[in-house]
């Protein structure tokens, strides 16, 4: 047996809200949000698993989104973004991933109650413990537009176990 190291890669996803159309609700990190904007995208605009998808695809070289998502999107109708994670994991051969940290900018909705539902969905996709997830949310004191209410921006650290 070789030695064990540890890998770490980043992921980032954004999209824009549209206008506001009463209640409904976002997704993010596999769970519904309430609020009152719709995310524009072709997907269900789960901007923290696209976040995480991407990070997968910097460690395995095969990238998701914007590739397999899209036909999986397009071309089948299938808009869960828990999908297309679950598809990159799948390429997931030689690592195994040990910590999931996520920062999430955006002016609403507030996040800090859906925070402990988002890290349990996480853990349990990616199949690491709930204590091995960390979720941060930031205004970024408005100043960007995603602190200005106009989207929402993730970024997601992936640390993995890889043996050499």
């Amino acid at each position: 047996m070789g030695n064990i190291v540890s890998v770490s890669t980043i992921g980032q996803d954004s999209h824009r809200f549209g206008e506001p159309c009463g209640d409904t609700f976002i997704k993010l990190g596999g769970i519904d949000i309430p609020f009152d904007k719709p995310i524009v995208a072709n997907s269900d605009g789960d901007v923290v698993f696209h976040a995480i998808t991407n990070a997968i695809s910097g460690f395995t070289g095969v990238n998701i989104l914007g590739g397999e998502a899209d036909r999986i999107c397009l071309e089948k109708g299938i808009k869960d973004s828990s999908v297309y994670l679950k598809k990159a994991l799948e390429y997931l051969k030689d690592g195994k991933i040990i910590h999931c940290s996520v920062t999430v900018e955006c002016l609403r909705p507030k996040l800090m109650p859906h925070i402990p539902s988002m890290k349990e969905s996480i853990s349990s996709i990616l199949d690491i413990p709930i204590s091995s997830v960390g979720i941060t949310a930031t205004t970024g004191e408005g100043l960007t537009g995603f602190g200005r209410g106009e989207g929402i921006q993730v970024f997601v650290i992936l640390t993995f176990a890889k043996e050499i």
